[in-house]
């Protein structure tokens, strides 16, 4: 079964292990391409912990040498070579971060280039049951994590490690009783450390939950601003609003608490420490079986020890933070992309400029899965064939079947009885982006990108303007292109919102004719343009339908009139079929939707509401 994401999973971390080796694995592919940037970070950090140990190797060597010779030289050289070691670690660190930092970028490009090119694969299934916000945050906050991962985590926790170890081994091999004195408050480091870990983990789960819930509340209200303002709504929502917003100031000031008691705790545990140390230095240095300079160098060195084991923590909250991420994206990266369940067939080819003759083969499909053994049959037992130069007009009340059956010829969804084919071949046996582009679809809610017209009308169409602006004129959308004052390179708003409806459909006309598909699909295409603008549109479809395949969607009976054939579907079934005048002399549902559409309904949408509380008969 193709993976899927939970209703939940925006807010939810799946139960994610805190260190899982095979998401680990995954994530180290994409770092495999980058492993020098890993290795070249993982050598200045290197060098910059085995800096940390020239300091206090210095400030032995100058207390216990130095000053009792009074050899200001050796004191002069010892600041020189200590001033030095600064620059360097500088440099390291300065390498280090811009290497890290170039790491997490380029796998987060990696990243998010393939998730989005897999998203865009994925079934019209898999929208109808996933929030786009859902979506977003995959490809914007999730994929950061792991940027963060790369560029303060795992790299840099290697090289804290190391640092730590080069201390320990320093601190133990100068004075190993000093050095266990310095290790006494380790193990309450530990408790401390594991506590934050714990309680920072579940304050970020908090805020990830708060945080999916206004993105979500936001994408709602942003989408609906009409309804939001039309009925009044705005204060209301606004207290909706408030209520998250505070509930997410309260997650936030709560992992601001834990770390505001966390680094506290760390810091005393570290000056208790240095008094252990102190104390059991004192007496060593009174017997005379300790000098001042190992003192002070261990007191450098243990500062320099608790540091990287308090960043450590941090460090491993983030490498949480990140397995929860990686859970999330490569479960949506696992989503197959077509059903599973179908076989693999063989793969056939139609030519582009090859005229297409479709048939449905007694195709049923229900949405969902039928556990139950009932399914709820949207589309029964429906046949027809439609041929090159002919136009099938699909009518029937709103839920009555159209639709569905256009997405099945699309290949949104796969029919579970039944096929379709095209010239004969089953249409699951065609490449799909090969069988897609056979097909023009105009659809009623008319989609278009924020971009330029040339690019809206264009798409993957390869056309120079020339080209696009006569099949624009063909279709009356040049005169659209007129008005706006940049014609061509004018930049639409969001979904086209710098256009009106009618011109919205104009344009997607033309977008369709530049194509020049092999089939047509029209879905209601002149429902939202006025009588005059209806005229031009027909003569212009005219012309775009002439020698191809077609498939109209039609509410208004009277753009269908001259149609070849006409099926009547009611509740999935085609009930009656003919032509306008065969279906109309039969006087059965037809007849009786025309007559309420002409006159005794006040409105297609009327019409279509008597239809569907008609008995059913044939």
């Amino acid at each position: 079964m193709a993976a899927s994401l939970s209703p939940h999973a925006s807010d939810e971390d799946f139960g994610v292990k805190r260190y899982d080796r095979r998401l680990v694995r995954r994530l180290f592919v994409y770092v495999r391409p980058y492993k020098r940037l890993v290795a070249g970070a993982l050598v200045l950090l290197m060098t910059e912990g085995l800096l940390q140990l020239v300091g206090p190797i210095l400030t032995e060597r100058v207390i216990d040498v130095a000053l009792p010779a009074r050899d200001v030289g050796m004191a002069w050289r010892a600041a020189l070579l200590f001033a030095g070691s600064l620059v360097l670690a500088f440099g390291c660190s300065y390498g280090e971060t811009l290497l890290t930092a170039l790491l997490g970028q380029r796998v987060m490009r990696d990243l998010r280039q393939e998730l989005f090119e897999h998203v865009q694969r994925l079934s019209i299934a898999f929208y109808d049951r996933t929030p786009v916000g859902r979506l977003v945050t995959r490809v914007t906050s999730d994929v950061e994590s792991l940027n963060e991962l790369f560029t303060a985590g795992v790299v840099a926790g290697l090289g804290d490690v190391f640092t730590l170890l080069a201390i320990a081994i320093m601190m133990v091999v100068t004075d190993w009783r000093l050095a266990l004195a310095a290790f006494a408050v380790i193990p309450l480091v530990y408790l401390t450390s594991h506590v934050f870990q714990t309680k920072v983990r579940v304050a970020y789960r908090e805020i990830r939950l708060r945080l999916a819930r206004i993105n979500a509340f936001l994408q709602e209200r942003i989408t609906g601003i009409r309804i939001v303002q039309l009925f009044g709504r705005e204060e209301a929502e606004t207290a909706r609003f408030a209520g998250l917003n505070k509930a997410h100031l309260d997650a936030n000031l709560r992992s601001i608490t834990i770390y505001a008691l966390y680094f506290p705790a760390i810091e005393f545990l570290t000056s208790v420490a240095l008094a252990v140390l102190l104390v059991a230095g004192a007496h060593r240095v009174g017997i005379g079986t300790l000098t001042i300079g190992v003192v002070a160098a261990f007191l450098q060195l243990l500062r320099r020890f608790y540091q990287p084991l308090q960043d450590l923590a941090d460090k491993f909250n983030t490498l949480q933070q990140a397995m929860a991420a990686s859970e999330r994206i490569f479960l949506l990266l696992d989503t197959e992309r077509e059903p599973a369940d179908l076989p693999a067939p063989p793969v056939r080819h139609l030519a582009r400029d090859e005229r297409v003759t479709i048939a449905f083969e007694d195709v049923w499909f229900h949405y969902g899965d039928a556990d139950d053994g009932a399914p709820a049959w949207v589309v029964r037992g429906v046949s027809f064939v439609a041929r090159p130069g002919e136009t099938v007009a699909l009518v029937g009340h709103t839920g009555a079947g159209k639709t569905t059956i256009v997405n099945l010829l699309l290949r949104f969804y796969e029919p579970q009885r039944g096929r379709i084919t095209a010239n004969g071949i089953d249409i699951r046996e065609l490449p799909l982006d090969e069988w897609r582009r056979l097909i023009g679809y105009v659809q009623q809610d008319i989609f278009l990108f924020a971009a330029d017209v040339r690019a809206n009308i264009r798409l993957d169409a390869d056309v120079d303007d020339a080209a696009l602006l006569a099949s624009a004129a063909r279709v009356g959308a040049d005169q659209v292109v007129e008005r706006l004052p940049a014609g061509l390179d004018q930049v639409l708003g969001e979904r086209g919102a710098t256009v009106s409806v009618g011109e919205r459909q104009l344009l997607s006309f033309a977008r369709a004719l530049t194509a020049d598909p092999a089939v047509l699909v029209l879905d209601e295409a002149t429902s939202a343009v006025d009588s005059e603008a209806e005229a031009a549109i027909q003569r212009g479809l005219a012309e775009l339908m002439r020698g191809r395949t077609t498939i109209a969607i039609a509410h208004r009976l009277s753009t269908i009139t001259s149609a070849d054939e006409i099926l009547v579907l009611h509740h999935g079934e085609v009930r009656e079929r003919g032509t306008h005048a065969q279906l109309r002399a039969r006087r059965g549902l037809y007849e009786r939707l025309y007559r309420l559409q002409a006159g005794e309904a006040g409105t297609p949408a009327a019409g279509s509401a008597a239809l569907a509380s008609l008995p059913g008969g044939r």
